[in-house]
């Protein structure tokens, strides 16, 4: 094989991987802090979707011209950081973060014994609009007050019972292309839609857990008195990079709350 070939077969791998991107870091970190920057933000980018396996450690270094150990050393940070995953015998991969269940294991519905048995709860949009990050001041996501926003409001239901009612908010310029999509072809998930459809990866939430009551409209929603005591969960979904994708609040009634955890 002449020489370089093998560099060159490698580049070919990954074709727009070059030492060059090295040179959009900050130069006062480590080198292997460098690359995980570097590949943070070519994951946000699309680089490898989640689930995919990235190149071996060897290709990669020899795209960004580092050795492997300095190479190995970024991606177990990224994979400290929840960004990625090892799979014995199979390599590194993009994580895809796992949150269809992450809600509704905290609300029981009927005949489930009081705990939530499994399954995914059926979801009815009942209003989407494009509004300003002004008239959502509780989900701005770090937007400008004139900024568009998507607005949803959406009931989730357990048969014909509803359980949650929603509010979502998202940037119209990452989501554009989620409005031409009939409400009726939206399934009962959106983080597959988001992916799908519009080219945005949620990689991380954080949750806020709070307690009131139920106002006029949430009350009509549930089929629940004004004033019942209700549990919401607030929820900001972020991409691989750090960018607010989502917000959401699920509020649901607190007769029907649970919450355990495991303390070791």
């Amino acid at each position: 094989m002449p020489p370089g070939s093998a560099h060159t077969a490698a580049m070919r791998l990954i074709p727009d991987i070059s030492p060059a991107d090295l040179d959009q870091t900050d130069r006062r970190l480590p080198l292997y802090a460098r690359l995980r920057d570097v590949l943070t933000r070519r994951i946000a980018e699309g680089a490898w979707p989640p689930g995919e396996a990235l190149p071996a450690e060897s290709t990669l270094a020899g795209g960004y011209g580092v050795s492997v150990g300095t190479m190995r050393k970024a991606l177990q940070q990224l994979v400290d950081e929840g960004l990625l995953e090892r799979r014995h015998g199979s390599g590194t991969f993009v994580r895809r973060a796992q949150f269809d269940k992450s809600l509704f294991r905290f609300f029981r519905h009927a005949g489930d014994g009081g705990t939530n048995g499994g399954g995914i709860p059926a979801s009815r949009i009942l209003r989407r609009e494009v509004v300003t990050a002004a008239e959502t001041p509780e989900a701005a996501l770090g937007l400008p007050p004139d900024a568009a926003v998507i607005r949803m409001q959406r009931l989730r239901l357990w048969g014909d019972e509803p359980f949650l009612a929603e509010d979502i908010v998202l940037p119209h310029d990452r989501f554009q292309a989620f409005l031409d999509i009939p409400v009726e072809a939206l399934g009962p998930l959106l983080y597959p839609v988001y992916e799908t459809q519009c080219g945005q990866v949620v990689a991380r939430a954080e949750e806020l857990l709070t307690v009131g009551e139920a106002d006029a409209v949430v009350a009509r929603l549930l089929r629940c008195r004004p004033g019942t005591p209700m549990v919401s969960i607030e929820r900001t979904a972020f991409a691989h990079d750090g960018t607010a994708l989502e917000w959401r609040r699920s509020r649901g009634l607190a007769n029907g709350f649970s919450y355990r955890v495991e303390i070791r």
